[in-house]
Order: structure tokens, then C-alpha cells, then sequence
């Protein structure tokens, strides 16, 4: 995908539910000489349109909006407006959020909270064909990657228990199952959280699936 035309000001349509946050970066990013805002969209309905209409060479795409959310509005425009780069503008920074988004087709992920000087990069670095992340997204992206890597790093027993989670497996009845105390599944477990850069059995689980790892396991196999 080709950057705009040096020479030609950057142009942005922004879609966020709030009035005052679409008005209050509008303003922003129209201050700046080499930016023009074309357009504002207040929900993923109208941003679609808008996109189609416009041609931006860059949206702000917020996440949480009524009727066609951001992720869905993303991946629209991501595919029917070949020329526009999707940048997420959010006050979310989980890392289910992230990877929705990134999957979408969003070439950039940005925080509401970000100072303003660095949202306004990031729309330059959007244009210029680079995908802007705020630093605490990146550690979050970067923390994915490795725990993305195959389970080959678990044990047999380990990849049986966090198999059995992702199934949706209680610890009692993994305990029973395998043939192990319950404490045992626990000791497992921290471990497994450890490996593949997780926090819970929730995140646990969700890797799981996420990585095929629940493949062919009954949760309702008695032991």
C-alpha cells in the first residue's frame, strides 16, 4: 500500500461515539498543518460509509461503539477501502482487545490517554505506512509473541492439565482425572501461567483454545 503524497495533507476521519472526544482530537490534529480532518463518524455504521465516501488515508477507529462496533468497522474498511489505514484509538490496553483488533486488519493501536503529541506521530507514522503502537501496547504485543510460541516447553503432565482447563475442567476434577492431589494441578498450573505469559486460569484457558491445545479432550469424560 502506497503512503499519500507527501505534498498533500494527511487526511483523517476520526469515529468515536463521544462528540466531545470526536471534536476535541478533530481540533487537535486539524492545528497541525500537515493533517486535515475530513470527516467524524459516530458510530462503525457511519465510519463504513464515511470511509467509502471520503477515502481517508487514515482512520481513528475507537472500539466500544453502539450498532457495528470498532473491531467489525475496522475489518469492513480494512477490506473494502484498500487505500485506508485503521489506527484503534481506545482506552483499552488487554491484550484480547490488541489481538482483535491487529486481526481486523488495524495497522496501529493507540491509547486515549497518550499525550497529544504522540497521537498525532502516530497518524503521521500511520500515513507514511508504519503501525503505531503506544509503549504500553507494544510490551503487550511483544508479551503475546512469546507466549504464542508452541506448548513444546510444557511437560506431557503440564500440557494435560492446561488442556483440561482450556476444556473447561474444575481443578477437583482434573485432580481426579490425572491421578494427582489437587495441590499437584495447582503447582501445574503456576508453572503453565508462568511458561506461556499468562495471569489466570481465564487467560489460561483462552491460550489454550486460542493455540489448539484443548483439541480432542471430552470435559465430560469421567475418570
Amino acid at each position: 500500500m502506497l503512503a499519500p503524497d507527501r505534498g498533500k495533507p494527511i487526511r483523517v476521519l476520526i469515529a468515536d461515539d463521544h462528540e466531545v472526544v470526536r471534536i476535541g482530537i478533530g481540533k487537535l490534529l486539524d492545528s497541525r498543518p500537515d493533517i486535515e480532518v475530513v470527516g467524524l463518524a459516530r458510530d462503525g455504521a457511519e465510519a463504513i460509509a464515511l470511509s467509502g465516501e471520503l477515502a481517508p488515508d487514515v482512520v481513528l477507529m475507537d472500539l466500544v461503539m453502539p450498532g457495528i462496533d470498532g473491531i467489525e468497522a475496522t475489518r469492513r474498511i480494512a477490506h473494502a477501502v484498500e487505500e485506508a489505514r485503521v489506527v484503534v484509538l481506545t482506552s483499552f490496553a488487554d491484550r484480547e482487545h490488541i489481538s482483535e483488533a491487529l486481526d481486523s486488519g488495524a495497522v496501529g493501536y493507540l491509547l486515549k490517554d497518550s499525550d497529544p503529541d504522540e497521537l498525532v506521530s502516530g497518524v503521521r507514522a500511520a500515513a507514511a505506512g508504519e503501525s503505531p503502537l503506544t509503549p504500553r501496547v507494544a510490551l503487550t504485543v511483544v508479551r503475546e509473541l512469546r507466549s504464542s510460541a508452541p506448548a513444546e516447553t510444557l511437560s506431557d503432565r503440564e500440557r494435560e492439565v492446561l488442556a483440561l482447563v482450556g476444556a473447561g475442567v474444575a481443578n477437583k476434577q482434573i485432580a481426579l482425572r490425572l491421578g494427582i492431589s489437587t495441590k499437584t494441578v495447582k503447582s501445574h498450573l503456576s508453572h503453565i501461567f508462568r511458561r506461556i505469559g499468562v495471569q489466570d486460569r481465564l487467560q489460561a484457558a483462552m491460550w489454550a483454545r486460542r493455540h489448539g491445545v484443548v483439541e480432542g479432550v471430552d470435559p465430560a469424560s469421567e475418570s
